[in-house]
This record gives C-alpha cells, sequence and structure tokens, in this order.
C-alpha cells in the first residue's frame, strides 16, 4: 500500500511525542529530524523535504504548541497542514471550457500507464455525462493503437485512428471528425518512449501548436520515485504541462514522487491510479492524501466509493427484505458483489481512521475469501440459496466441486450465513432501531 513505510515511522515519531506531555524546542528538533529521515526514505527530494522539515519546525517551535494542553496533537495538526501545502492547498480539477471542445493531450514515457489511463479518464469523463473520444496518436509501439481500441470499447468510448501516419495530422482530423459526431472532449494518447530525446519532444510541441490543448497531463508512475520527478520537470520546461496523472499509488511505492511533484514543478497532481481495472482512477485530494500518510484515514473516499457502488433502489428492495426476515444467500452474493467494486479489502481498509486501519493492515487479510465465498453461492442452485436448508451433505459435495472448494468450506459460509441471520433477525425485532445493512 502506498506511504505504508512512511506513514509507519511518522506514526512512530509522533508516538514518542505523544508521550512526551509537555513539549520542548529539543523535543520537537528531534523529532523533525525523524520526519525528515522518514521523507527522505519515502524517496522525497531532498530540497523539498528540507523546505517542509523548515517549515514545520518554525510553526512548531512557538508559544502557541508549547503552552497548549495537547501540544503533540498541535505538532501533528501542523505537519497535517504543510502536507496539504506541500501537494497543493486544494483539489485541482480540469479546466474544460464551457462552449466547444476540450482537448486533452496525455504524455509521458513508455510503460507510465499512458494509454490505459487514456481509457480510465475517458471513462470517469463520460460517467458525467460527457462524450469523449479517444485518439491514437502513439504510431511506433508495436500494438499501440490496438490497445487503445480495446480499453476504449471496455470504457465504452469511441477511438479514432488513421493507422501510422503523422500524429500531427491524426490530431488535426480528430478535432473535425469529433466536431461532426458531437464528441466535447478529445483526449489524444500521444507516444512515449523509453527516455526522453529531441525526437519525441519535438512531436509532441508540434502536437501542442496544432490542436491547441485546454490540458496537458504527464502520466508518471509512482513506482519510480524521483525518476517520476525529474521527468516531470524535463516535460514541463519543454511543454508546460497543467497537471499529473500518478499511478500505481496501490503499490509498494515509497510516495516521494506525490510529495514532492508539486513542489518541484509549481503543477498539481490532478489524477492518481489506484489499481488495474478502468474505474480505478480518482481525483487527487491532498487533504485526503495527508491524512491517510498520517494515519488519520480517508472515510470521504470510502463514502464516496460506497455511494458511487450502492443502488439506492436496491439497497430499499434490500431493507424490505430484511424486515420480512427474508434475507438469503443470493442477497448475500449481490452484497459481497457490490463490496467488490469498490477496491480491495485493503484499499478500503487503508481509508479507516485510526486504530481500525492499523489493526485491519496488520490482519492477515486474505483477499480470495471474497471470490470463494462468490464462488460457492455460484454453484449452489436458484432454490438452494433461497432456502439453504436444503443443502444436505451430497448437496455440500456437488457445491464444494462445482465451486473449487472443500466442504468445510461451504460448511463455513453456511454458519456465518445462519449467524448473520439471527443477527438481523436481533435487529428487526419490532421496536429494534432498524440501520442500513452491509454484511462485510
Amino acid at each position: 500500500m502506498a506511504f505504508e513505510g512512511l506513514s509507519e515511522k511518522l506514526s512512530a515519531a509522533f508516538k514518542r511525542l505523544k508521550q512526551k506531555g509537555k513539549l520542548d524546542e529539543k523535543d520537537v528538533k528531534t523529532a523533525m529530524r525523524e520526519v525528515r529521515l522518514a521523507l527522505l526514505e519515502a524517496d522525497v527530494n531532498y530540497k523539498v523535504t528540507k523546505q517542509f522539515v523548515s517549515a514545520v519546525t518554525e510553526r512548531a517551535v512557538g508559544a502557541a504548541v508549547f503552552e497548549s494542553l495537547t501540544p503533540a496533537q498541535q505538532v501533528i495538526k501542523i505537519v497535517h497542514e504543510e502536507l496539504i501545502n506541500l501537494m497543493g492547498s486544494e483539489v485541482s480539477r480540469l479546466q474544460i471550457p464551457s462552449k466547444g471542445q476540450c482537448v486533452i493531450m496525455m504524455c509521458g514515457l513508455q510503460g507510465s500507464g499512458k494509454t490505459t489511463h487514456s481509457g480510465k479518464l475517458a471513462k470517469l469523463l463520460k460517467g458525467q455525462g460527457h462524450r469523449p473520444l479517444l485518439v491514437a496518436c502513439d504510431v511506433y509501439r508495436p500494438a499501440a493503437i490496438k490497445q487503445l481500441q480495446v480499453v476504449g470499447e471496455q470504457a465504452g468510448v469511441p477511438v479514432f485512428e488513421m493507422g501510422q501516419i503523422d500524429p500531427v495530422e491524426i490530431a488535426k482530423k480528430a478535432l473535425a471528425h469529433a466536431r461532426d459526431y458531437g464528441n466535447d472532449i478529445v483526449i489524444l494518447d500521444t507516444a512515449g518512449r523509453l527516455h526522453i530525446d529531441e525526437q519525441l519532444m519535438g512531436e509532441l510541441e508540434n502536437i501542442k501548436s496544432a490542436v491547441d490543448p485546454s490540458e496537458i497531463l504527464l502520466v508518471i508512475d509512482a513506482m519510480t520515485g524521483q525518476d517520476a520527478v525529474n521527468v516531470a520537470q524535463s516535460f514541463n520546461d519543454l511543454l508546460e504541462i497543467t497537471g499529473v496523472v500518478l499511478t500505481k499509488l496501490d503499490g509498494d511505492t515509497r510516495g516521494g514522487a506525490a510529495l514532492s511533484v508539486k513542489a518541484v514543478t509549481g503543477k498539481p497532481i490532478k489524477f492518481s491510479g489506484t489499481g488495474e481495472k478502468l474505474d480505478d482512477l480518482e481525483p487527487f485530494y491532498p487533504d485526503r492524501m495527508a491524512s491517510r500518510i498520517l494515519g488519520m484515514g480517508d472515510v470521504l473516499t470510502f463514502i464516496e466509493k460506497a455511494q458511487e457502488q450502492f443502488d439506492e433502489k436496491q439497497q430499499q428492495k434490500m431493507e424490505e427484505k430484511l424486515r420480512q426476515n427474508k434475507f438469503d444467500l443470493q442477497d448475500m452474493l449481490e452484497q459481497l458483489e457490490q463490496i467488490n467494486k469498490m477496491g480491495s479489502m485493503q484499499q478500503i481498509m487503508g481509508m479507516m481512521p485510526g486504530g481500525m486501519g492499523a489493526q485491519m493492515k496488520d490482519a492477515d487479510i486474505d483477499e480470495r475469501q471474497i471470490d470463494r465465498t462468490r464462488a460457492i453461492i455460484l454453484s449452489m442452485t436458484p432454490q438452494e440459496r433461497a432456502k439453504p436448508k436444503l443443502i444436505n451433505p451430497a448437496r455440500k459435495r456437488r457445491i464444494a466441486a462445482g465451486s473449487g472448494t472443500k466442504v468445510e468450506d461451504v460448511n463455513r459460509l453456511l454458519k456465518q450465513f445462519e449467524q448473520m441471520s439471527k443477527l438481523i433477525r436481533q435487529f428487526t425485532r419490532p421496536g429494534k432501531r432498524r440501520r442500513r445493512f452491509m454484511p462485510f
């Protein structure tokens, strides 16, 4: 999980501060040395780290902190605020013109995830009511055009391509095509290279001059740390990018790129890629990311993900079934499907605040358990899902064989379901306060 190492080191430093009670200047400076080391180990730019620690120390070494009843909490509050300032004081949104076309130019090195994230962005914008068009301007990389077509089909977004001709000509023809077919947003998937070179940058400058994009988004891989920041600076110097898409923030990344890129380039991170699915693209919220880094969780993002996946009518239908004690294994399967769409359990637990998130993070979470449970239920007949008591030993053996599991796994699921049913009956007794139900 992104920032895991940094979060642990910062938590340890602040824990020692909390144990002190009253603080003096020496305590603060000792803690700031630990913070500095933690940031450097997370691959944060040296100059950025130095400026950050200096800003925090200047604010923390003051009467307001030392005279506070909770000085350690005041220091943490200052660190939180400075982290937000470091990544951008507020969320930076796409600049989409109220009239006419919006051209978004996606650029980056080869292998950064540019084509996939062009599709992710197109799907996100389509969900907001826009009519995006994906344009294949990468005419060099083998199968790049085919990859964009596959991604476009998965996203339900049309793809414009003219084969392996001049990318500038493709971009200009794509704008005319978009006007004719009512596409209000044009996303150009440009070519990348294994490294920055004169030919690559010259081509990108020519495309920029030809289509005058509203946004130039640089896609960089968070796993590459300081290299990503150096790439961002080079692209910004030559193209004047408008923002960054940071990919692989769900992986084992130290976080240096996320904490450095805004300070080094002056350009905001606009989106973060948090998984392999086309839905795994989020607006980048500096305040929420700062809270995650400091172990405060990200409840707002969790709520938004839940609202996206949980259909209101379906929940009302579910509540009606609960009131009538008619909750069955098919309903359980539907709830699991919705939770699965929110992301992995590790991702969901990473959004939980304080001790809950830390405890669950340290727990051995088997991500495949939901898949096994789903397979078991899908191996049942509709009658068995509606009436689990029909499932005798012979049926259990059939279900286990069909789902690739053991009879013990089937027994465990049925036992969990029975316990859940008892709990539901307790909550739905007359006089009990009803609550929205989510089994896991």
